[in-house]
């Protein structure tokens, strides 16, 4: 049975993010900020990390996860982008 969903948000003003699990929300996000915790990846390294962090079993495209989770973690100011080429990710300093 299926958790009940979770509304992610999104960075960008007067954008939407769509609801997920909030089972499938809490695996990757967990995964996220375990992986930047050491590193500050492209959105290509960071979605290959997930997928090395989430059990084999996730039901799911682990990149269409990464994605939405990633943008609500920039949007409650969790994680941010940097200015660089390519884009990297890493954790805001609390």
């Amino acid at each position: 049975m299926e958790s009940e969903l979770f509304q992610t948000l999104h960075p960008e003003e007067g954008k939407k993010n769509k609801p997920i699990s909030v089972d499938r929300y809490e695996l990757v996000k967990n995964a996220i900020l375990e992986l930047l915790i050491t590193v500050e990846p492209t959105y290509s390294e960071m979605a290959d990390g997930i997928k090395e962090i989430l059990p084999t079993s996730f039901d799911g495209s682990i990149r269409w996860y990464t994605e939405t989770v990633k943008l609500d973690l920039e949007a409650r100011g969790l994680i941010e982008r940097l200015d660089t080429r390519p884009q990297r990710y890493r954790l805001l300093k609390k």
